[in-house]
């Protein structure tokens, strides 16, 4: 599977996204979750069917509750439109780093197949964690996230989805 690219059908056409896509549909605000989103996609799909799926029949339960990643999902599947994505906070731990996966947990059904797919330790890095969750944050720290967001989605797009993400059938 190409790294970079993400292939789902709508009838008979195949649509193919890049990561660059999906963060021209979402903006610059979260380009980490956006990458993780991608990268889950990627681990998930080729274990529910070899061939694109057809991106309408995607149901999605996420614990994952990030702008970033809703939109990415929402563009790749229309599973928000179509009311076939949910989110349940409670399917994670807290945070990544004290409960693995916490968040970083997501499970996407196709044709009665689902795929759970959950981070592997590491990916998330304890300064992002850490300054996200501060409240009232300097404008230093607003800047540092922001450099943190954009660092994680380099990262995490320079690897497969399988080094990041564990997918398994459930």
């Amino acid at each position: 599977m190409d790294k970079d690219v993400l292939t789902v059908a709508e009838g008979q056409e195949t649509l193919a996204f890049r990561f660059a896509d999906l963060l021209l549909y979402h903006g610059t605000g979260f380009p980490g979750g956006v990458a993780h989103a991608f990268k889950a996609m990627q681990a998930a799909f080729p274990l529910l069917d070899e061939a694109p799926l057809q991106r309408r029949e995607i149901t999605v339960l996420t614990a994952f509750a990030g702008l970033g990643g809703r939109d990415a999902v929402e563009m790749v599947t229309r599973a928000l439109t179509d009311g076939r994505m949910s989110v349940d906070r409670s399917l994670g731990g807290r945070d990544v780093l004290s409960e693995p996966p916490g968040p970083y947990l997501w499970r996407f059904t196709y044709r009665g197949r689902t795929v759970e797919v959950t981070i592997r330790p590491g990916h998330v890095r304890e300064e992002f964690v850490r300054l996200g969750a501060t409240p009232d944050r300097t404008p230093e720290q607003e800047t540092r996230l922001t450099e943190l967001k954009q660092e994680m989605a380099t990262r995490l797009l320079a690897l497969a989805a399988t080094e990041i993400y564990e997918a398994r059938l459930v």
